[in-house]
């Protein structure tokens, strides 16, 4: 219970620090830029503004894809990358020195289909495989039909739209299919990057969406936010309980509903928690460890952390839930705080 209080207090005192901003005092804020993710670009791009207007730090941020916050990260032209995909021990390495995963909130991969006449779509892993390795072509499928009864499915061809870039939301789609699938694992397998077998390419979660939405009998994995803000529908999609599970703030919460470990490196796809929906994940904030590189600044190092404390709390948490995200747990918050009072300024921690 102590611990806890302690860790309110810390997190009011923070969120009070930043939402005084520099007002009224001398300390000098800096420019900071990221790059990464579409998937949470929705939620960053509203908590960035708000972050700049509070504190005089300005944000800049690139939504191109989580390999590409990944490479410019590591090239440091830029302050932080996203990633809906954490770092593995490998890629880590290659960084060429520590870096941190801030998880800032949770969201969901959806399947979006084109189907108007069509409501209440229901998918098993099995589905969304063969669909997209093109083994079923048409909407009418008997496997289609046989876990929806009760649908008229039209006779109409399939055209299912993947990611031509670096995704993190790729990443995040094929995690799942690589649980529950056999052939998608031993056929297409996991990755950021994937040669897929058939359909049609396009960039960034808008690219898909665009495409879904234009598509008369498309069908796409795209952020959640991205379908409700087009006004697309999302197929219910079963889950590990043979449950059949639409996206939303409980369902996706619901696969989070797990110990995770101190570096928040964990994958909550194809959750056990039977009221969880089966592909939803943590997105993070990525940047070095130690700041002092590349000639930074301490003011760029603290106006850093500032921005990472401010997205973990109660203000950003709350844009999270409007812009259609799940928000972070306090058991997540507690540990993402520990993780931002670790980084270093020339080794020594970063003083706000």
């Amino acid at each position: 219970m102590r611990k806890e209080k302690f860790f309110i207090g810390i997190m009011a005192a923070a969120t009070f620090f930043v939402a005084c901003g520099q007002k009224g005092s001398k300390t000098e804020t800096a420019d900071l830029s990221g790059a990464g993710a579409t998937f949470p670009a929705p939620f960053y791009n509203i908590v960035f503004k708000n972050f700049t207007e509070n504190s005089g730090n300005n944000v800049t941020y690139g939504a191109v894809g989580s390999g590409g916050g990944i490479r410019s990260l590591k090239d440091k032209t830029v302050d932080f990358g996203a990633t809906d995909v954490f770092l593995s021990d490998t890629e880590l390495a290659e960084m060429g020195s520590d870096v941190v995963h801030i998880p800032t909130a949770l969201g969901a991969v959806v399947m979006s289909y084109n189907l108007k006449e069509i409501k209440e779509l229901k998918l098993t892993a099995s589905l969304i495989s063969e669909i997209f390795r093109g083994k079923i072509t048409h909407w009418n499928d008997a496997k289609i039909k046989a876990v929806n009864p009760s649908l008229a499915l039209p006779n109409k061809p399939i055209t299912a739209v993947y990611r031509s870039d670096g995704s993190g939301t790729t990443a995040v789609f094929s995690d799942y299919l690589a649980k529950t699938d056999e052939a998608w694992k031993n056929e297409v397998g996991m990755g950021k990057s994937l040669n897929f077998p058939a359909g049609v390419a396009a960039k960034g979660n808008p690219g898909v969406a665009g495409v879904v939405a234009e598509t008369d009998g498309a069908i796409g994995y795209i952020g959640s936010e991205y379908a409700l803000a087009l006004g697309l529908p999302a197929a219910s999609v079963q889950n590990s309980s043979g449950i059949f599970m639409l996206a939303n703030d409980k369902s996706i919460s619901a696969a989070a509903d797990t110990e995770i470990p101190a570096d928040t490196r964990t994958s909550i796809t194809n959750s056990p928690n039977p009221a969880a929906y089966p592909i939803s994940t943590f997105t993070w904030l990525i940047a070095y460890k130690e700041q002092s590189y590349n000639n930074r600044t301490i003011a760029q190092a603290k106006a850093l952390q500032q921005l990472l404390t401010y997205i973990i709390g109660k203000n950003a948490q709350e844009v999270a839930v409007k812009t259609n995200y799940a928000p972070l747990a306090e058991n997540v918050r507690y540990k993402t705080t520990t993780i931002i009072k670790s980084m270093t300024y020339n080794g020594k921690s970063i003083e706000n």
